[in-house]
């Protein structure tokens, strides 16, 4: 096998013959600050020529334990799961830097990978679907100038679906509540670091690292998985992203998981892994599910082992 350029420890492996999907990793797709940071990349035996990429964050933290292809190279998909720098080493905004960088390198080697560049979808859950959805709304068209040819592909994706994600730091459960040191900006500050040194920072932080102030008619299709139980991330930040973006023309669709909360369950819910993988043959393949899509908010109780998953955090 010929590895692609820039693999550190690079491995590949079967895992299995049911499952039949080629790993790939710590592939390294940025370097910086005496830092390398990786991907692992799973092939499935039939890809169907899109893209996931996945996003390992939680509190804006990323670890290599938390890797696992989530699924969907069952489903067709050829799968870049990303670790990004940690807080608080990183600030959110670096972060956010660098998975933009992530998706130029796996654009910039679609060919290799066997991918088409204008087909990637991407998914995470709570800090990985903020993080998510500020690569749907903070996209650029890259440098021009740059002496790196990755830095001058577009850092667009072309699908999100995620779960339970932040999408307003200034408006975290009622309006105008982080002057009062509700949400992230205070509660996680550490993660911001010096973006949030003062009010006025944390205003401008607040308002840039926010994906529900970049909402366009550009905005690639959402689908967000959210629990009204939720008492770490406020199902409103869901709904109210759903209504902004239907403001400015984009698509996106939200569903409430009745009396689930935050972490884990949605992760471990086939169904809504089912209907995310519809939303992605959707967007990114023309595919057209058997229950079409509304668009809109709608909701649905609780599976026993989402109930169970709630109950024990």
């Amino acid at each position: 096998m010929r590895l692609l350029p820039g693999l550190l420890l690079a491995l590949t492996c079967a895992l299995g013959s049911a499952q039949d999907v080629t790993r790939v990793a710590d592939v390294i797709y940025a370097k910086h600050d005496g830092v390398a940071l990786t991907m692992d990349v799973f092939t499935p035996a039939k890809p169907n020529g899109a893209a996931v990429i996945k996003i390992i964050s939680g509190g804006w933290n990323s670890s290599h334990r938390g890797i696992s292809d989530g699924g969907w190279p069952a489903r067709g998909y050829t799968t870049f799961v990303v670790v990004h720098g940690t807080q608080p080493r990183f600030n959110v905004g670096e972060i956010v830097v660098d998975l933009k960088r992530a998706v130029r390198f796996i654009r910039s080697n679609a060919a290799k990978f066997g991918v088409d560049p204008d087909r990637i979808g991407v998914t995470g859950g709570s800090a990985g679907g903020h993080l998510s959805l500020m690569l749907a709304t903070r996209a650029d068209g890259g440098n021009a100038k740059s002496p790196d040819p990755v830095d001058r592909v577009s850092s667009a994706v072309n699908a999100v679906a995620c779960f339970y994600p932040p999408t307003d730091f200034l408006n975290w459960e009622k309006e105008g509540d982080s002057r009062q040191g509700v949400g992230p900006l205070t509660t996680r500050a550490p993660a911001f670091g010096a973006l949030v040194t003062t009010p006025e920072d944390r205003e401008k932080a607040g308002r840039d690292l926010s994906p529900i102030y970049h909402v366009s008619a550009k905005t690639p299709p959402v689908y967000i998985v959210q629990g009204d139980a939720d008492r770490l991330v406020p199902d409103s930040q869901a709904t109210r992203f759903q209504s902004a973006a239907v403001k400015a023309g984009a698509k996106c669709e939200v569903l409430i998981r009745k009396g689930a909360a935050h972490g884990g369950w949605a992760e471990q819910g086939a169904a809504d892994t089912d209907r995310m993988a519809e939303w992605f043959d959707l967007h990114l393949l023309g595919k057209q599910p058997a229950q079409p899509f509304g668009f809109g908010v709608s909701s649905l109780p609780s599976t026993p082992l989402f109930k169970k998953a709630a109950k024990g955090k």
